[in-house]
């Protein structure tokens, strides 16, 4: 559940590697344009981040920004529109110059009615300290409809659990509900990027709720973040929303 996920290096990677892999996997790269193109050749270095996600129904859309610093001091920043809209439901890239291309071609995605990319908001891109984590982290949850998918719930509840890495995680008993699973849903709650003490930390919540074969759901919280002493990638799930929302708070705080 975790976008990341396609975007794995050994930590090795430079930017030309970065730019060459984004050129290449994404299917409309020949409709850059060609000015486009030829500044990006003498680009020294790169940042890229994770700017919005959404994933319901089974469609997931995310938006990732790359910005590339050039050989003549100025910079480019290139969207990339990442989703599993198409036929076979794999994961597709697309590459747009600017943010409202790469919204409309969300919008336009198969699926996409009733929950439209320009209705989702951009991360910030920081957030100062852990008091304004604090503050957003308070700020009430809009309720939503459920949209139960069955795509083998009982296996996804398995591997959200096995990989969560705090010890206070669910235990047994949610352990033997879920494995009744016959749908869920997955929705991201709350994401957002920190500036904590001179470091970059990012913050991502999702509750992943599940329907039981005896008609009742029930759900966990997926709390992902980079709040590390090393910085890494870190996942943890709770039983409660409130939990997750304070360990991710705790988290900010003595990072």
């Amino acid at each position: 559940m975790n976008d990341s996920d396609e975007y794995e290096s050994d930590g090795l990677e430079t930017t030309e590697d970065h730019l060459g892999l984004l050129l290449g996997r994404a299917l409309n790269s020949f409709d850059l344009p060609d000015a486009t193109v030829e500044r990006l050749e003498s680009a020294l270095a790169h940042s890229s981040s994770l700017r919005s996600s959404h994933h319901s129904a089974g469609l997931r859309r995310a938006l990732h920004r790359h910005t590339f610093l050039l050989t003549d001091g100025s910079s480019l920043t290139l969207w990339e529109l990442v989703h599993n809209a198409g036929r076979d439901r794999g994961i597709e890239h697309e590459l747009y110059t600017g943010i409202e291309e790469a919204r409309l071609a969300a919008n336009r995605l198969p699926g996409a009615a009733g929950s439209r990319a320009d209705d989702l908001p951009l991360f910030p891109e920081y957030a100062e300290g852990p008091d304004a984590m604090a503050e957003l982290l308070a700020q009430p949850r809009k309720e939503a409809r459920r949209a139960f998918v069955p795509d083998r719930s009982a296996d996804h509840a398995r591997r959200v659990l096995r990989r969560a890495e705090n010890a206070d995680r669910p235990g047994e008993e949610t352990a033997r509900r879920l494995a009744d699973a016959l749908a869920h849903e997955i929705t991201q709650v709350y994401g957002r990027q920190y500036r904590i003490k001179d470091r970059e930390v990012g913050f991502t919540l999702y509750e992943h709720a599940f329907l039981l074969m005896d008609g009742s759901e029930a759900s966990v919280w997926e709390v992902e973040h980079t709040a590390t002493p090393d910085g890494r990638h870190m996942c943890e799930v709770y039983d409660a929303q409130q939990t997750a929302r304070q360990a991710m708070e705790l988290r900010g705080r003595v990072c």
